[in-house]
């Protein structure tokens, strides 16, 4: 059976991003996507267009000096525009490590990613690695 095309999308955008190519990223997703970032860290908050998004990621590589590893575990779709990913986070920074599940729900228009809702298995231990 096919991967369904939703599926595919988002996918695809784990692949940019584990490579680090972010022009492929702003081709996956729509010029207003909104990436809402759990917590009350200086990373966290709502993130809106592609230029706010690319730039929130970059902030992530620079944050962990390279050492972020993100590794897609599975993909849900409904069929009516939305995708929930699992993955595991890993990452260094400033002397704290973090080994943590994630999930992101995306909602997809068209062809496109237009939002991000990032969920966090540990909110304080994630607020504290990124403060």
């Amino acid at each position: 059976m096919a991967e369904h095309p939703h599926a595919t999308l988002v996918r695809k955008g784990y692949e940019a991003f584990t490579r680090g190519d972010m022009d492929a990223l702003r081709g996956l997703m729509t010029s207003d996507c909104t990436h809402h970032v759990p917590g009350n860290h200086p990373l966290s908050g709502d993130f809106k267009g592609q230029d706010a998004v690319i730039e929130m990621y970059g902030r992530l590589f620079e944050e962990t000096a390279g050492t972020m590893q993100v590794e897609l575990r599975s993909l849900l779709v409904d069929g009516r525009g939305h995708v929930v990913s699992v993955h595991r986070f890993k990452a260094e920074r400033q002397g704290k490590s973090i080994d943590e599940d994630e999930a992101i729900v995306f909602r997809v228009v068209g062809d496109k990613i237009s939002d991000l809702d990032e969920c966090i298995a540990d909110l304080d231990k994630s607020n504290d690695f990124w403060s």
